[in-house]
């Protein structure tokens, strides 16, 4: 009989703990092992999107602080597909272009203008960013919980199992909450990464915005003092 017991035992595989699961607690397995993969995929994608936009913001520093003038380099700009620093520079010298040919005459109202399209245009590219992030919160606080679920009905099974054999001989017992607590683990293993994840891109989609904040407001310094110049003797001349 102890024989019988350990064979039984030993043919107890991940597979064959799926396979003998209930429907419910195998639509829970499946559901977790996709939230795992869609989780992996999020990670990996965003790690290498964080990658590029670091190094487009290196290039354009790079070529900003060169002394190019900044004539020259909206027009290279604006002839492309910007993002990061390159699009708040667009938005920012595009409103300036603007205004002066509309005749702007009040250097506040010019400033605050540029300062709005800097913001909004900001603000596009933090969304963008954190595209996706809100996906790795919602697993790593949900899966453990649906895995919990389908611990409790996959028990609640082998409890009546139990009930139908009338026996509670470990052999008869233990596949059942093997099963069981086989959701939890997938569980776990869908929300852990999912938890560090993202607060690891979060902490980098904060790092990288708060560059792109700083780069505004040197911009944004730099037009006000040129909107200075330019206005100034205008408005002396009046």
């Amino acid at each position: 009989m102890e024989q019988v017991g350990l064979a039984a035992t030993s043919d107890v595989t991940l597979w064959s703990l799926f396979m003998e699961a209930g429907l419910v607690v195998k639509l829970v397995m499946v559901g977790l092992v996709a939230a795992s993969i869609w989780t992996w995929a999020i990670i990996v994608d965003k790690t290498m999107s964080y990658g590029r936009v670091r190094r487009r913001l290196d290039n354009f520093e790079e070529i900003f602080w060169s002394g190019q003038s900044l004539e020259e380099l909206y027009r290279t700009l604006s002839e492309q597909k910007t993002t990061g620093m390159g699009a708040i520079f667009v938005a920012a010298m595009r409103e300036w272009k603007k205004s002066f040919e509309r005749g702007a005459r009040t250097p506040i109202g010019l400033q605050q203008r540029i300062e709005k399209a800097m913001d909004v245009t900001l603000a596009r590219e933090s969304e963008e960013l954190e595209s996706r992030l809100g996906s790795l919160a919602t697993i790593g606080s949900a899966a453990p919980f649906i895995g919990l679920f389908g611990t409790v009905v996959g028990i609640m099974t082998s409890f009546q199992a139990i009930a139908g054999s009338q026996s509670t001989n470990l052999a008869v017992v233990a596949p059942g909450i093997a099963e069981a607590l086989l959701a939890t683990a997938i569980g776990l293993l869908a929300a852990i990464p999912a938890v560090i994840g993202y607060n690891k891109l979060s902490g980098d989609a904060n790092k990288i915005t708060g560059r792109m904040e700083a780069f505004a407001d040197e911009f944004s310094a730099i037009l006000s003092r040129q909107i200075d110049e330019k206005l100034q003797p205008r408005q002396a001349a009046e």
